[in-house]
């Protein structure tokens, strides 16, 4: 193991694999946010849209920024909770994976205002980035560091991933939404056995 408690933060390459494996499903996968961005640009347009969009984005990267100074003060006043959040984290994925496995496509109200508010406060309330960010810090950084500049580092990766996930669905637009809802039992089978393999690696 190669540790930067104090400094940068250097992970063995297939934990960062596996990290970032993590990242990419867990932030193309359907959720609150992407499949209101997907509603919003098919009834809005871009244009109209836009102020969500910036909204979702902004309280992505704010939120991620509260689960690092969160992970951050656990990690400074009860070290030995980290160690328990690494296996509550791995309990997460396994119920992540079995709800991905056997959900069906989600849909949500097209009606109401495509404002930036609407947007930044949905990302509040969004218990899957929450869980998202604290699950990839203690199950993958926090065994190689946990001072702060890393963990902040890592949370505005995986913010800059949900942004550019989300991005995805609106630029995909009905496009994405047809393939997925035509073909969503096969993809969420093989997104959740991928799940499994990111267990294996934050519990070697």
């Amino acid at each position: 193991m190669i540790t930067g408690r104090k400094g940068m933060c250097f992970m063995p390459s297939y934990i960062l694999a596996s990290f970032l494996l993590y990242c990419v499903i867990n932030a193309f996968t359907p959720g609150p946010g992407n499949i209101l961005a997907l509603n919003t640009v098919t009834n809005y347009g871009w244009k109209k849209g836009k102020p969500l969009f910036f909204g979702i984005f902004a309280g992505y990267y704010v939120v991620q920024i509260i689960c690092a100074v969160f992970v951050y003060g656990i990690g400074a006043f009860l070290p030995k909770a980290l160690t328990v959040m690494k296996y509550v984290g791995a309990a997460y994925i396994l119920w992540l994976a079995i709800h991905i496995a056997i959900s069906k496509p989600e849909s949500t109200d097209s009606e109401g205002s495509a404002s930036f508010l609407k947007g930044f406060l949905l990302q509040f309330v969004n218990v899957k980035i929450y869980m998202f960010g604290i699950t990839a810090l203690t199950g993958f950084v926090t065994p190689y560091s946990t001072a702060f500049l890393p963990l902040l580092g890592y949370e505005l990766l995986i913010a800059t991933i949900g942004t550019i996930a989300t991005l995805t669905w609106i630029g995909m637009g009905l496009v994405i939404q047809k393939f997925y809802l035509k073909y969503y039992r096969p993809i969420n089978i093989i997104l959740a056995l991928t799940l499994l393999e990111c267990i294996w690696s934050m519990l070697k």
